[in-house]
């Protein structure tokens, strides 16, 4: 599977913005797709995931609310929209797929390797 993530950019504080993860060669519905950040100067880290076969979506406490993960099949892309964005969501997002990854960030220690990963984009907000 090769994922591809767009739809980057510079905004300022408060707005919005999608993000895309296309995937190629494979039918992205059998994958789980996680959305990971790494900000600047820190880890990487998951943020957002959707099961696969839609089984249900995830979220740290810092989005849930604000940012939402859902996938168009037909399309092979999974998206991420991004609303009220802050400062502090600057950072490059990559979409990662595993097909045997559970969605869930309600499991403390559980942190599945993802086998497929996208290049990443770059997000910055301004304040």
């Amino acid at each position: 599977v090769q994922l591809v993530e767009s739809g980057g950019g510079l905004v300022q504080s408060g707005s919005s913005l999608t993000l895309s993860c296309a995937a190629s060669g494979r039918d992205v519905s059998a994958y789980t797709i996680a959305w990971f950040r790494q900000a600047p100067g820190k880890e990487r880290e998951g943020i957002a995931c959707i099961g696969s076969e839609n089984r249900g979506t995830d979220y740290v406490d810092d989005v849930k609310g604000r940012f939402t993960v859902s996938r168009d099949n037909a399309k092979h892309t999974v998206f991420l929209q991004m609303n009220s964005l802050k400062a502090e969501d600057t950072g490059v997002y990559s979409c990662a797929a595993d097909p045997w990854a559970t969605c869930t960030y309600q499991s403390p220690g559980y942190s599945p390797d993802y086998v497929f990963w996208g290049q990443g984009t770059q997000v910055t907000v301004s304040s």
